[in-house]
């Protein structure tokens, strides 16, 4: 069952693990694997594989393995294997005892190489990377063969041991497979399996200088851990002759099939790693967490929750071809589960001051307000209504367009939880005309009043100011990389952030970090995890009420 009480789809991977399991083939048994490398924090994108992985393994009663592939030591850092843990549990998933890396299995990936040294399937290469290139050929014509290609193994494995041992320069030599030179996939073309790095590891230290490619890796540790189905995004297609030529070349305990599905493409969002980076060490963002950024703390710092992720990545289900998916799509999935949730609670954030001439100065009245329509045991709470309140700007206009319902001389409006105010006089400044407060008279819930239009409000004497930050979308344009040549940056949102001072009902203050709300009439809002304090709450906004941006 899915997180809204319906049966998952049979997508096409989940009719491939259906028909193994009824045959009997790996015993019955489904063992996935999420293997992130850990260069930069999990996005979106990544959501939907760990959703994928994790969730398959759960269905059939089996079990994925979280691997880090840690194969390229100049870009990976402990820290992102500490916060894709940290994401992926905030997911919902654990991998119990099967925690990995493919840096475990470095002596075994160097025996496999020998073994393929020694059955004539791989040689060390001398071709500068400059010739490599040249030799490799083109989609439109063969590659020619290197002069080492057909080096003695017994030579190939002398240098293979000497590079390990570190008697040679960085790219002096490499290890490559000896395959098919005219193969029209160019990834069987002699493909580089280990390369020389002088590289600090951030695991096994300085004790390797020579490093396996990913695809020398990935299917080996595929193969070790016993993976049945390896599941990867469509890109690796391509990559998967290579990986199925590998493993039937060395003498590994299994052979696990590698099946391909389309990677989540997003509007108005980079998918990208390294240009994730790039805006965070640009200062583009305020960094891989910002509430902007399609990372996964991103997004939980906005208040994004781990059940709306894992809707939205069952909606879009999984196919075999490539596609652009809306964003909007997404944020509903968000607003569907914080409806159910989040506490209500009244927030004006741009104020403008009203009088209510027919109550006291000294007068208070108590209303009783709904914590949660969408759930009966969150219970109410009190508001103070006094003489003087606030309510949004935009709730009142002095000269109406037609078909405008809310406050207005001579108008009514409702008051949530509060009764009625009808607008008697205005008060202007007398510099700037700006309308700087509205009189108006005040009468209880009972009275019957007929109007079209209720507002929310708060207590001018009893609200505190908090800092509210209102978000837009990080980029301009649905596709920011649809051209290929021009600077993704050239499309970013120069109002993707607005903080203004807001004025919140006093409950709103006691808001603990990462505790989510939804700001009556407003939008989805979330205490900061980074800069809220005790009694002074930093508001995000999570998402809007509803998408504005949809016609009709």
């Amino acid at each position: 069952m899915t997180d809204s009480g319906t049966l998952p789809s049979r997508h096409f991977i989940r009719q491939i693990i259906d028909r193994d399991v009824a045959a009997g083939k790996n015993g019955g048994n489904v063992v996935t694997r999420f293997p992130p490398e850990p260069n930069g924090y999990l996005h979106i994108g990544h959501a939907k594989s760990i959703c994928l992985n994790f969730g398959l393994a759960q269905e059939y009663g089996g079990q994925c393995h979280l691997r880090y592939d840690d194969t390229n030591p100049a870009a990976e850092d402990v820290e992102y294997v500490d916060a894709i843990e940290t994401d992926v549990r905030w997911l919902g998933f654990d991998w119990g005892e099967h925690h990995y890396f493919a840096s475990d299995y470095f002596e075994q990936f160097y025996q496999f190489a020998e073994e393929l040294i020694r059955k004539g399937k791989a040689y060390v290469c001398t071709l500068s990377p400059e010739d490599f290139k040249d030799y490799r050929g083109a989609p439109t014509r063969p590659g020619k063969e290197s002069p080492s290609r057909n080096r003695p193994s017994e030579e190939s494995l002398d240098l293979f041991r000497r590079m390990r041992a570190g008697e040679f320069a960085d790219g002096q030599y490499v290890l490559r497979a000896k395959i098919d030179m005219a193969s029209p996939n160019l990834h069987l073309r002699d493909p580089v399996l280990y390369r020389i790095k002088r590289l600090h590891h951030h695991r096994t230290g300085d004790d390797w200088c020579i490093y396996p490619m990913y695809d020398f890796a990935h299917g080996i540790s595929d193969a070790i851990e016993g993976i049945t189905h390896s599941i990867c995004t469509l890109e690796f297609e391509v990559h998967r002759p290579l990986y199925d030529w590998i493993l039937d070349q060395i003498s590994v305990p299994c052979h696990p099939q590698q099946i391909e599905f389309a990677r989540l493409n997003l509007t108005y969002t980079v998918m990208s790693k390294r240009r994730l980076l790039q805006l965070a060490q640009e200062k583009r963002v305020s960094g891989w967490d910002d509430p902007r950024m399609p990372t996964l703390c991103g997004m939980r710092r906005r208040g994004y929750t781990p059940a709306a992720i894992r809707a939205f990545c069952e909606t879009i289900g999984v196919t075999k071809y490539d596609s652009m998916t809306e964003v909007a799509l997404l944020e509903h999935c968000v607003r569907e589960d914080l409806n159910k949730r989040a506490l209500r609670r009244m927030a004006v954030l741009n104020p403008l001051k009203v009088i209510i001439t027919n109550l006291p100065d000294t007068a208070g009245i108590d209303v009783e307000a709904v914590n949660n329509p969408e759930d009966p045991e969150a219970g109410k709470r009190a508001m103070a209504f006094t003489r003087e309140i606030f309510i949004e700007r935009e709730d009142f206009a002095e000269e109406p367009p037609p078909k405008y319902f809310r406050l207005a001389p001579g108008k009514s409006v409702r008051l949530r939880y509060a009764g009625f105010i009808t607008c008697e006089r205005v008060e202007h400044d007398d510099t700037t005309g700006e309308v700087t407060a509205v009189h108006c008279r005040w009468e209880p819930p009972d009275t019957k009043v007929k109007v079209k239009a209720t507002i929310h409000w708060v207590s001018a004497e009893h609200a505190r100011p908090v800092e509210v930050r209102l978000y837009d979308r990080l980029f301009t344009v649905p596709d920011p990389m649809e051209d290929k040549d021009a600077d993704f940056k050239a499309h970013l949102n120069p109002d993707s952030l607005k903080i203004v001072t807001g004025y919140a009902e006093p409950a709103l203050l006691d808001a603990r970090p990462g505790e989510f709300f939804q700001f009556e009439r407003t939008g989805y809002f979330c205490a900061d995890a980074k800069d809220s304090l005790p009694g002074t709450p930093v508001f995000n906004q999570t998402v809007a009420l509803k998408d504005l941006r949809v016609k009709g």
